[in-house]
């Protein structure tokens, strides 16, 4: 079954603004139901950032509805529309989005450095010569850029910027992204929330309490 792109973050996402169940988030994006049962207690060690799979077209709204209608129901993951490929030629920004256009390019810099200035052009509709002032900091209002996501920004959508970070690290030979914050800790969250939740069940549970070694003594 296919899986979001970042599924920690959409499952954050998720957890805050849907009442689907975690079994069906946790299915959806292919993870441990005790990793979204730690999204939502905020106990994981990173602070997630939720990413939005109905404006990634990874999901529909009336999907989402049906899962919260049925408890039982199985969300699919949408194809999404096919890219419209653009014609030759600079993309439109309408006026009162082009002066974040800096913080778009700044952010992509950042975080996708792989991701060449043509490509960063296309993406933003933007100038190689804008794009290198960024880069080598000469550009004439640096000092007040702040990098910001492109796509909250309006100046792309997220599936144009998705394809752009996996064809740039294909070709640069790298494994395309993945959502791995909280891969490191994976084993070791889940055996403590095993643990706090048979805790709180011996403690909920009447009965008489025995001792593991008198019982298996041989």
């Amino acid at each position: 079954m296919a899986q979001p792109l970042m599924p920690h973050a959409t499952a954050s996402w998720l957890v805050d603004n849907t009442a689907l169940s975690f079994e069906q988030i946790a299915e959806f994006c292919g993870l441990h139901i005790l990793e979204v049962q730690a999204i939502a207690d905020d106990t994981a060690t990173t602070k997630l950032t939720g990413r939005d799979p109905v404006r990634a077209h990874e999901l529909t709204l009336e999907e989402i509805e049906k899962g919260q209608n049925d408890p039982d129901y199985r969300l699919k993951m949408s194809k999404g529309p096919e890219q419209i490929r653009r014609t030759k030629g600079p993309r439109y920004t309408p006026v009162s989005k082009r002066a974040d256009k800096p913080d778009g390019i700044a952010w992509i810099i950042r975080n996708h450095p792989e991701i060449s200035d043509g490509a960063i052009g296309k993406l933003i509709g933007t100038t190689r010569t804008t794009i290198a002032a960024i880069r080598d900091r000469s550009h004439w209002n640096i000092a007040n850029i702040v990098p910001k996501d492109p796509v909250t920004l309006g100046l792309t959508s997220q599936r144009e910027l998705d394809a752009a970070v996996a064809k740039a690290a294909k070709a640069a030979g790298i494994e395309a992204p993945v959502d791995t914050r909280l891969e490191g800790d994976r084993e070791a969250l889940l055996e403590q929330l095993r643990a706090e939740r048979e805790a709180a069940s011996r403690e909920t549970t009447p009965g008489v309490e025995y001792d593991r070694d008198t019982l298996f003594k041989s």
